[in-house]
């Protein structure tokens, strides 16, 4: 389904925003997580600790209680004198001094004794009819009898039975008053919202944080008595006494008593910190940031891509195409594209070379920004068949010529014809030099010497360089030979032509020079010899920090729209691919010298097959070429050329119509066949077949442009437009090569 550039920037966003929004997320879910944790340990140890704290206060009571009981006061008859009664309250009074509460000594029915009296008065409150066989800590209960009569307080009670040669005689009462208990409560360290509750064994509540008194007797909340009954300890939630949600913790001491600790809920829950909350609306700010600067690029890129559209609509109607600034480098380039795409259809077909050149240099811009490879592929087809046209006409002017050359009344002719010819080897040149700027000749790795190679690379350069700029060569006496690609390396002297072109605008010198690399030249590279081809001029130089950057792809130093940045990166390539490296050296305001370092062809590198012996004077007569041509000026030429040296001809338009004459029983010494040709079968697929069905046939391809390497490669190929010489000569060498085995044989 199609989707929007904004669609598209939207979800880029997304894409990379959504797992820092993810990342934010689990961050506040753990921090609560944690809090949680946290709030659960602190609740759990605090109702722990108080609770081993209420406990120890409790038996604290106990333990006293205990000791008195074991006292001789209470050996004997009841007590009955007051001396041993005011010595035993007086020893009670001790052992409760401190303590918030007093000590009961009670007999079946009466109160004996009570500290919580003046000493020596006895209260007139009647005990309990009967006495504890066990020791027991008592729930809250209100104190019956008060100074004036009246219930007044609250108070727990720890009794302790008293026994005198195995008989229950008392029951010794330690109070102790919800007070005391408060304020152990209150000495702990409270936190904000903290809920700390000391309950007696009947669930009702004896000291409170907050509260204190004010709820003292009254019962928990059903809820939590029902935990409390099912567990000694454990977490709960549940609704407080004020009406408040809270969660907590109990823990219930031995003696039955419990202590609970708790928060609102809202507070156990946790509170996000301020540094989340910073992390938090940071995110959203710059997510919201982000989808704005989406949307907001988005715009911008539509513009001009809308703009582009109209422009591509002008130029299928064949409307003029004005191309105007649309703010964004890469569309105004497309669209300065197609304007001069605009003009170029228009322009007349005598224009062809200079509208070939800005369609390569229009190629190389769109290569720059990536958006129009397919523009390329056209451009080399135009070029490929362009010069394949061009080199058939050349090729009947060049047969033409031999023919006339051949006439009694040549002679007269001979300046003009000539002339023809050097004409003709000119235009042969530069439909090579086309097929190699448009990438249509075979890539071949071939042994090179750069003796002679670069003498004859002058012209090449020249036409790039102009007039102004000098050219000097110099080679080293017995500089070894390279084993490289010679297209490949035409082009990367052109493109650093180029740059030297650039760099000295008001003319200059450039050096070509080649020597046999120093070991000093070769450190980083594999062992081996290498060959050091350098490249210099007096141009304006480089500043050393752009030095490293000189090779990266699309790296350029010119202005927009002057150069695509694949020059040098073209020829760090073609070094690398051969085996060596490329460097390069440059002091601003004295010029830049390239240093190609190519690996030394090797003995047995360029090694070939011995060509065939050709015969003293190239004859083909008596012999019959089947000759297969699409093009009929040059058919006609070439068949008249050959009947003219003595040979019988026999004409094909395209492969099926040679093999049909094949078929139907024609015998032929020789085929000589174009390469491309219509139909589906080309020259090189028409050799192979016949080299497996007629193997004795020898077939000699000729064409002057072929994109398919196995033209060569496989069998004899030669080149239009070629010389009737050269023609005549693999023509007699192909029959030459099969009659020999013949007149072998015994």
């Amino acid at each position: 389904m199609p989707v929007t550039i904004r669609s598209r920037l939207l979800l880029l966003v997304l894409s990379v925003l959504l797992p820092c929004m993810l990342g934010v997320g689990w961050l506040i879910a753990s921090t609560y997580e944690a809090e949680r944790d946290a709030h659960e340990r602190t609740l759990r140890d605090t109702s722990r600790a108080l609770s081993m704290l209420v406990d120890g206060e409790l038996s604290r009571r106990a333990a006293i209680a205990h000791v008195l009981a074991q006292s001789p006061a209470l050996d004997g008859p009841e007590l009955l004198d007051e001396e041993r009664r005011l010595g035993f309250e007086r020893l009670a009074r001790r052992a409760m001094q401190g303590l918030d509460g007093w000590v009961e000594l009670r007999a079946p029915g009466r109160l004996l004794l009570s500290t919580r009296l003046p000493e020596g008065v006895v209260g007139e409150t009647s005990g309990p009819s009967e006495l504890r066989a066990t020791a027991v800590m008592l729930p809250l209960m209100p104190i019956v009898e008060a100074p004036n009569g009246q219930p007044q307080d609250l108070y727990a009670a720890w009794v302790e039975p008293v026994t005198r040669e195995g008989r229950l005689v008392y029951n010794l009462v330690v109070a102790v008053r919800p007070s005391e208990l408060q304020r152990v409560v209150q000495a702990q360290t409270a936190y904000p919202g903290a809920i700390g509750t000391v309950m007696d064994s009947n669930g009702r509540l004896v000291a409170r944080l907050p509260g204190g008194a004010a709820f003292t007797g009254r019962k928990g909340s059903a809820h939590l008595l029902q935990r409390m009954a099912a567990a000694r300890e454990g977490a709960f939630q549940s609704v407080s006494l004020d009406g408040v949600p809270t969660a907590g913790y109990f823990s219930t001491s031995p003696l039955g008593w419990s202590y609970v600790s708790a928060m609102p809920r809202e507070e156990f829950a946790g509170r996000m910190p301020q540094a989340v909350q910073r992390v938090v609306i940071g995110a959203l700010v710059l997510l919201a940031l982000a989808m704005a600067g989406a949307v907001w690029v988005a715009r911008r890129i539509e513009r001009p891509i809308w703009a582009l559209k109209n422009l591509a609509q002008d130029l299928q109607a064949g409307r003029p195409v004005q191309a105007a600034p649309t703010g964004m480098v890469e569309a105004d380039g497309v669209a300065r594209a197609l304007a001069e795409a605009g003009r170029s259809m228009s322009s007349a077909r005598a224009e062809l070379e200079q509208s070939v050149a800005e369609a390569v240099e229009r190629t190389r811009h769109m290569e720059q920004r990536g958006a129009q490879s397919q523009r390329v592929v056209a451009l080399g087809r135009l070029t490929g068949g362009v010069a394949h046209e061009f080199n058939n006409l050349l090729g009947v002017i060049s047969n033409s010529m031999h023919l006339m050359q051949r006439h009694p009344s040549a002679a007269e002719l001979q300046g003009p014809l000539n002339a023809t010819q050097r004409s003709v080897d000119k235009g042969s040149q530069l439909t090579q030099h086309l097929l190699r700027f448009a990438g249509r000749r075979p890539v071949r790795v071939q042994t090179l010497s750069l003796a002679r190679y670069l003498p004859e690379v002058q012209e090449l350069m020249r036409s790039v360089l102009g007039r102004r700029i000098e050219i000097k060569v110099q080679v080293s006496p017995q500089v070894w030979p390279v084993r490289v690609d010679a297209n490949e390396l035409d082009l990367a002297l052109v493109n650093l032509a180029l740059n030297a072109h650039d760099a000295m605008p008001a003319g200059g010198e450039l050096r070509l020079r080649a020597c046999n690399a120093e070991p000093v030249d070769t450190e980083g590279l594999p062992p081996g010899d290498y060959v050091l081809l350098t490249v210099g001029d007096d141009g304006m130089g480089l500043d050393p920090s752009l030095v490293e950057h000189a090779f990266e792809p699309f790296f350029t130093t010119k202005g927009v729209g002057q150069g695509s940045g694949l020059g040098l990166s073209q020829v760090h390539g073609f070094a690398t691919q051969a085996g060596g490296t490329a460097r390069l050296a440059s002091t601003p305001g004295v010029g830049t010298t390239v240093s190609l370092l190519l690996p030394v062809a090797s003995d047995d590198a360029d090694a070939t097959p011995p060509a065939l012996a050709a015969p003293a004077s190239p004859s083909i007569a008596d012999a019959t070429v089947l000759l297969i041509e699409d093009d009929e000026g040059l058919g006609d030429v070439t068949a008249a050329l050959l009947t003219a040296h003595g040979a019988k001809v026999l004409r094909a338009a395209d492969a099926n119509a040679g093999l049909r004459l094949l078929d139907e029983g024609a015998q032929a010494d020789v085929v000589l066949s174009d390469v491309v040709m219509p139909g589906p079968m080309d020259g090189v697929a028409l050799a192979r077949l016949l080299r497996q069905q007629r193997p004795g046939l020898p077939v000699v391809l000729i064409s002057g442009f072929s994109s398919n390497p196995a033209a060569a490669d496989e069998f004899v190929h030669l080149r239009k437009p070629c010389a009737p010489a050269e023609l005549l000569s693999a023509l007699q060498a192909a029959v030459a090569a099969t009659q020999r085995p013949a007149s072998a044989a015994p």
